[in-house]
């Protein structure tokens, strides 16, 4: 029997669960599994790091998980049929669960079912084509400690990479003149390191609101959310306020920012 030849790119929640999907047919000699994991462990996006920007392999740091981070979606959407959050645990947790916890379930379901000896860590993926003639796909892949690479041959490709690693960073006037910090969410790593502040926050989605809501815990002086969207109308304290989307820094005598309603 030919065996199909399967790459799977990437660790995460998702490249784990197609796994063990095809565990079985990989046990019966059906296929051929292989995981290419950029990172030096598995969890993608769930696995927390001080580090930023880029890491010891001149890679962009994959993961935005911030130390304090609790889940915003109850973990009945997240578990897997096959294997409970009681299961794993051995009692009943509340719904929304930190995120040391969620990670400790992610990975444990992948050690229970001894999926890392399909996993490539720390290689890369640097391109995947098509041949036509020979119906395969063709995929380099880099080996990040040695810098080696090598071109396989496979019949599937999974790509199970995620979409929330690379940040989106808007145009402000003026901003690279700010002597403050500027920084994406996506690099933020904890509130502790904001205590005493004055923050400006742009965006008004679920991100924006947890880290405002954090700061503020920590103990920064004030935040202020700036979003394009009218603001949803929490309740915040006294040293959180919403204002409109940010337009432009200007840099005179003191810091001041344009708004859109020209304020």
């Amino acid at each position: 029997m030919i065996k199909l030849r399967i790459a799977i790119i990437g660790a995460g929640p998702s490249g784990l669960s197609q796994l063990l999907a095809f565990k079985q047919a990989e046990q019966e000699e059906r296929v051929e599994l292989v995981c290419f994991e950029r990172q030096s462990d598995w969890g993608g996006l769930w696995i927390y790091t001080s580090q930023i920007g880029i890491d010891v392999h001149g890679e962009p740091v994959h993961s935005s998980m911030y130390r304090h981070l609790w889940s915003n979606t109850p973990k009945e959407l997240m578990e897997y049929p096959d294997y409970t959050f009681y299961y794993h645990f051995g009692c009943f947790l509340p719904s929304f669960l930190p995120r040391a916890l969620i990670y400790d379930y992610l990975t444990g379901r992948a050690k229970a079912n001894n999926l890392r000896r399909y996993i490539r860590f720390n290689t890369t993926v640097r391109h995947v084509d098509f041949d036509d003639n020979k119906k395969e796909f063709n995929v380099e892949v880099e080996n990040l400690n040695t810098g080696s690479t090598e071109c396989l041959s496979f019949d599937r490709v999974i790509v199970a990479i995620g979409h929330y690693h690379v940040p989106n960073m808007i145009n402000i006037d003026e901003v690279n003149q700010f002597p403050g910090r500027v920084l994406h969410s996506h690099e933020f790593r904890g509130a502790d390191e904001f205590v005493g502040l004055n923050l400006l926050i742009i965006g008004g989605s679920i991100s924006a609101e947890d880290i405002a809501s954090e700061c503020y815990k920590f103990g920064a002086q004030s935040v202020i959310i700036s979003s394009r969207e009218e603001p949803i109308g929490y309740k915040w304290p006294a040293e959180i306020k919403t204002v409109p989307i940010l337009i432009s820094i200007s840099m005179n005598s003191a810091v001041g920012c344009k708004l859109n309603n020209s304020s």
